[in-house]
C-alpha cells in the first residue's frame, strides 16, 4: 500500500554522539575526507546505501549500533578530533583575515545564483553554472571570505535521467523533503520559521520560507515557496530548476533576486552577521536584486536615480553565456504586469523598472526585457569567465556602449576555477601527502601558488604511473556497475548482460567526455566518421576506450536525439566494450570519472564555451586535456601538457564542412599523437613522455585552475573596489552623481570636436618623434572638469581602424575663447613603426565613475574633419 503522508523520524543520538549531528549539518564533510571516513565507520553498509549522505546515514543506523558507538572510546576520540577540527576551521584566521588591513576588504559579500552544486546529497544544480557556484562558496569558506550564498530550494531539483530501450532520454523528478536534506530552517526568535513575502498582481502574496545550508564557514540561504499559505500555483514556483514557462521563470527570478535580498536582511537581523557591502549576481537570473535594493534606499528618502547610483556602486555582475539565446528574456507586458501598483515594488514606476532591462540599443528587440542587460545596467563592475569569454562578452554587449570599440566595453574577465578538495581523488591527495607532506598538499589545493605545486617534480615516475592505473581500474569497476544498472532500467534481463563484465580495460587509454548536451558542445562529433572511430577503438596495439555522459534539457528534443545517436552507437556489440554512455550524469559520477580518465575531450564550437571547467577538474587528477582552443584552454594551453584540436574557422558558415574538418583533425590527433604517446615505453618499461605530461599538467595547471585563485581574484579585482565604491557612494554623493549624469546627458549633444592640428619638429614621421597636438572643442554647458579630451593612437589597418590603441589625455590651454570654444594641447609620441594613425575624442569624467565608458557617451571628430589633412597620419 502507498502512504498518504510522508515525514521524517529523526534519530535520537546518545549524548556522546551529539557532535555527529553538527558534523552532518555542515557541508564541509563533502570535501573533508577525514569527516567522511568517520561517517563511513559508523556503519559502512548504511553509508553506501545512503549514497555518502551523513544526514540519511544517521536516519537509518539502528539504535543498537549508535549505543555501541557511544561506548567505543576509539570512535569517540576520532569524533572529538573531527569536531575540534571543524571548530578550528570555522573560527580560525584564514587568508582573508590575514590580508585584511582594517576595514579595507568588504565586511560581507552576498552571492546570488539560481543553482548551487555543493554535493550530490543536495541536488540543486543542473550543470556547470551550479557547480561553479558551489565551488565558489567552498573556496570562499576555505579562504575565510565572509560570503552569504543565496539561491532557491527546488522541491524536485533537476531531473534524474534514464534511457529507454531504444536510447531515448527519459526524465524523472523525485520529490525532495527538506527535512531529509542537510538543511535547517531559519527561525525567528519565537521559533516560527523565517519567511519572505513578494507581491503578486491583484494584491496577492507569494510567501517563501528560508532554509539554511552551512557550507563550511559560508551560510547558503535557500528560498522555498512550498508553504501552506500559498495557493497551489504559488507553491509550485520553486518546484523545478529551469522548469515551467515564461511567467513561472519570471516568478522564480523575482523570488531569487527580490526575495533573496529580503532573506539576506532577515538572516543578518537574526544572526548579527555583517550586512553585505557587495552584491554579486552569478548570471542574470538574480538581476532583480538591484531593484529591491533601490526600493530600500527610496524608502529611506533617496530618489530613484540616486538610489540607482548607490546600488550600482556595490554590485558585481558575472555573465556566463557566450550567445544571446542563452539569456533569459521576457515579454515587456509580462514584466510590467508584475511590478507597480497592485504588484511588487509598488513605489517604483513600472517604466523605470522596464528601462533597466529593455533592449533599447541597435540590434536589440525593443519589446523584450533582457536579464543580462539589466544585470549590466545595475552592476558597475562586470566580468566574463575566461579571457576569451570576456572578449566575446564585450562584442556581444557592445550595443550598450555605442561608439566604443569592443575592447573598451567595461566587462573584464575572471577565469573560473574548481575546488580541488572536492574534485581531487583521495588517492591523488594521499600520494601528494606521502611525497611532499599533507600540509603542503592541502595548501596547494586551497591557497594555491606555483611554489606549492613544484614539489610534484619530486614524485617518482613509477608512483605517478601506478596511481593512474589504480584510478583507471576504479573507473572501470564504477562504469560496469552503472552500465549494468542502466541496462536493467532499460528492460534487459540478467541473462543478457554477461558482456558487461568485459566492458573497458584498466590498461587501455581511457577518454572522458561528460557535459550538458546543447548542440554547440557537439556530443556526437566523435561519430562523424564511424568507421574511423571504430578502428581507433579496436586498434590491435593502441586501442582507445571512451566514457561518455551528459543530460539534454527536457525541452530540447535535438539534444535528446544526439544522446540517442551516441547511445545507439555504444550499444553496438562490436564496440560496446570500448565505448559507453552513462545516464544521470551528476556530481557523484563526476568524482569518479575525472580521476579515472587519461584524456579529457572537449570539442565545442569555438568560441561558444564560456569556460568549460570539467577539463580543469580532470587536470587536477593528472588527466590530460584534448580540446578545442576555447574557454580556459584557449588561455592556458601549452603542448607540454595537452593537445589543441585545430578549428576550421574558415568554414564557419558551412556547419557540415566545419564539423567534418574538425572531426578529421580529432581522429588524426588521437591516432598519430595521443595514442602513441600513451603506449610507447622507455627503457624502464614506463611511458616516460606521458608521465612527464601528467607531471607538467599538475605543476603548471594546478595552481591556475583552483577556485581559490578565482575567489582571490574576485576579492582583489572586483569585491574590494566595489566595497570602496559602495562606501564612497553616500546618499549625498549618490545624489550629486545622479544629478551630474543627468546634466551631462542633457548637454552632450552640444559637445563637439571642431578642429585638430598637429605640428612636428621634423618633416618626417620617424620612430621616437613627437607631434604637438592642438584640439579645439565645444563643450556647450559643460566645463573641462566634466570631460576628458584624449588623443588615441596606434597602428592602423587597411580601413584606418586603430588597433592596440593608446589613449593620452590632453590638457586645456587657458579658458574658453570668445566663441566659448576650448583649446586642448598635448604631445603625441610616435612610438611604433609602420602604418600609424590617431584620432581625438571627448569622454565624460567623474571621480566616482568606474570606467570612462560608463555613460556610453563619446564624441569624435565629424567625418569631414577626420578627412582633413593632419588628422590621420599614414
Amino acid at each position: 500500500m502507498k502512504a498518504i503522508r510522508r515525514f521524517t523520524v529523526r534519530p535520537v543520538l546518545p549524548e556522546p554522539l551529539h557532535p555527529l549531528s553538527d558534523l552532518a549539518r555542515n557541508l564541509r564533510w563533502s570535501w573533508h575526507s577525514e569527516t567522511r571516513d568517520l561517517f563511513q565507520s559508523v556503519d559502512p553498509e548504511h553509508w553506501a546505501a545512503s549514497g555518502g549522505d551523513p544526514v540519511r546515514l544517521l536516519g537509518s543506523v539502528p539504535p543498537a549500533r549508535l549505543a555501541e558507538l557511544a561506548e567505543d572510546r576509539r570512535f569517540l576520540r576520532r569524533l572529538a578530533a573531527a569536531a575540534g577540527d571543524l571548530a578550528d576551521y570555522m573560527s580560525g584566521e584564514r587568508w582573508y583575515q590575514a590580508h585584511s588591513s582594517g576595514t579595507d576588504l568588504p565586511a560581507a559579500v552576498a552571492y546570488f545564483s539560481p543553482e548551487f552544486g555543493i554535493t550530490a546529497a543536495l541536488p540543486q544544480y543542473s550543470g556547470g553554472l551550479g557547480i561553479l557556484a558551489g565551488d565558489h562558496l567552498k573556496a570562499a569558506s576555505d579562504l575565510g571570505v565572509p560570503l552569504i550564498g543565496v539561491g532557491l530550494l527546488y522541491r524536485h531539483g533537476y531531473f534524474r535521467q534514464t534511457l529507454s530501450r531504444d536510447g531515448w532520454q527519459q526524465e524523472h523528478y523525485p520529490v525532495l523533503d527538506p527535512h531529509e536534506l542537510p538543511l535547517a530552517p531559519l527561525r525567528e526568535p519565537d521559533g516560527t520559521p523565517a519567511r519572505v513575502s513578494l507581491g503578486l498582481p491583484g494584491g496577492r502574496r507569494l510567501l517563501a520560507r528560508i532554509w539554511l545550508a552551512q557550507v563550511g564557514r559560508v551560510p547558503l540561504l535557500m528560498l522555498d515557496s512550498d508553504v501552506e499559505e500559498n495557493d497551489l500555483g504559488e507553491r509550485g514556483v520553486t518546484d523545478r530548476l529551469y522548469g515551467g514557462g515564461s511567467e513561472h521563470r519570471l516568478l522564480q527570478e523575482m523570488l531569487l533576486g527580490i526575495g533573496g535580498v529580503r532573506a539576506v536582511r532577515t538572516y543578518c537581523r537574526l544572526t548579527g552577521h555583517p550586512e553585505p557591502e557587495v552584491f554579486h549576481t552569478n548570471e542574470g537570473h538574480a538581476g532583480f536584486l538591484g531593484l529591491e535594493r533601490i526600493a530600500e534606499l527610496c524608502a529611506r528618502g533617496l530618489d530613484f536615480d540616486a538610489a540607482l547610483e548607490a546600488v550600482r556602486a556595490g554590485t558585481v555582475f558575472t555573465t556566463h553565456t557566450p550567445v544571446p539565446a542563452g539569456i533569459d528574456r521576457f515579454d515587456r507586458e509580462l514584466v510590467a504586469r508584475h511590478f507597480g501598483p497592485g504588484a511588487e515594488l509598488e513605489n517604483i514606476a513600472v517604466e523605470r523598472v522596464l528601462q533597466l532591462g529593455m533592449e533599447t540599443y541597435p540590434g536589440g528587440e525593443p519589446n523584450l526585457f533582457n536579464m543580462a542587460v539589466m544585470g549590466l545596467r545595475l552592476g558597475q563592475r562586470a566580468n566574463g569567465v575566461s579571457l576569451l569569454h570576456g572578449h566575446v562578452s564585450r562584442e556581444m554587449f557592445s550595443g550598450l556602449w555605442p561608439g566604443f570599440d569592443p575592447d573598451e566595453v567595461p566587462i573584464t574577465s575572471v577565469t573560473n576555477g574548481v575546488h580541488a578538495p572536492t574534485w581531487v581523488a583521495p588517492e591523488v591527495f594521499r600520494l601528494g601527502a606521502r611525497q611532499i607532506g599533507a600540509e603542503r598538499t592541502e595548501d596547494a589545493m586551497t591557497v594555491g601558488g606555483r611554489e606549492r605545486w613544484d614539489g610534484i617534480a619530486e614524485i617518482p615516475a613509477q608512483e605517478i604511473w601506478d596511481l593512474r592505473r589504480v584510478l583507471r581500474e576504479q573507473l572501470v569497476l564504477e562504469v560496469r556497475e552503472r552500465l549494468y544498472a542502466s541496462w536493467r532500467q532499460r528492460g534487459a534481463g540478467t541473462a543478457e548482460l554477461g558482456w558487461v563484465e568485459g566492458v573497458l580495460d584498466p590498461d587501455v587509454l581511457t577518454i572522458g567526455f561528460a557535459r550538458r548536451v546543447p548542440s554547440y558542445k557537439r556530443l556526437t562529433l566523435m561519430l562523424r566518421d564511424r568507421d574511423r572511430l571504430m578502428e581507433l577503438l579496436l586498434h590491435p596495439e593502441r586501442p582507445l576506450q571512451i566514457v561518455v555522459a551528459g543530460k539534454a534539457h527536457p525541452a530540447d528534443d535535438g539534444g535528446k536525439r544526439l544522446v540517442q545517436e551516441l547511445v545507439r552507437f555504444a550499444d553496438d556489440p562490436r564496440v560496446r566494450h570500448r565505448i559507453v554512455f552513462l545516464p544521470d550524469y551528476g556530481m557523484a559520477m563526476a568524482q569518479k570519472l575525472y580521476p579515472g580518465c587519461d584524456v579529457w575531450l572537449n570539442n565545442p564550437l569555438r568560441p561558444l564555451e564560456a569556460c568549460g571547467t570539467s577539463g580543469m577538474k580532470a587536470a587536477l587528477n593528472g588527466c590530460l586535456n584534448l580540446s578545442v582552443l576555447d574557454g580556459w584552454w584557449d588561455e592556458w594551453f601549452q603542448p607540454d601538457f595537452g593537445w589543441a584540436i585545430p578549428t576550421a574557422d574558415g568554414a564557419a558558415t558551412d556547419e557540415d564542412r566545419r564539423d567534418e574538418l574538425e572531426a578529421a583533425a580529432l581522429y588524426d590527433l588521437l591516432e598519430r599523437r595521443v595514442a602513441p604517446r600513451f603506449y610507447e615505453r622507455g627503457q624502464d618499461g614506463l611511458p616516460d613522455r606521458w608521465i612527464e605530461m601528467v607531471r607538467q599538467t599538475l605543476m603548471n595547471l594546478g595552481p591556475k585552475v583552483l577556485a581559490g585563485r578565482m575567489v582571490r581574484e574576485y576579492v582583489e579585482r572586483l569585491y574590494t573596489p566595489a566595497a570602496h565604491a559602495h562606501r564612497a557612494m553616500t546618499p549625498n554623493a549618490a545624489g550629486q552623481l545622479a544629478g551630474w549624469k543627468a546634466r551631462v546627458r542633457a548637454a552632450w549633444p552640444a559637445v563637439t570636436v571642431d578642429h585638430v592640428e598637429a605640428t612636428a619638429a621634423t618633416s618626417t614621421a620617424e620612430l621616437g618623434a613627437t607631434l604637438a597636438l592642438r584640439v579645439r572643442v565645444g563643450l556647450g554647458d559643460l566645463t573641462p572638469d566634466d570631460v576628458e579630451v584624449q588623443a588615441v593612437s596606434g597602428r592602423v589597418d587597411a580601413d584606418d581602424r586603430i588597433a592596440d590603441a593608446t589613449a593620452t589625455a590632453l590638457k586645456p590651454a587657458g579658458g574658453p575663447d570668445l566663441e566659448g570654444r576650448w583649446l586642448y594641447e598635448g604631445p603625441l609620441s610616435l612610438d611604433r613603426t609602420g602604418p600609424f594613425g590617431y584620432t581625438v575624442r571627448i569622454l565624460p569624467t567623474h571621480p566616482l565613475l568606474a570606467s570612462s565608458a560608463e555613460l556610453g557617451l563619446l564624441t569624435v571628430p565629424s567625418e569631414e574633419l577626420a578627412e582633413a589633412p593632419g588628422v590621420l597620419l599614414r
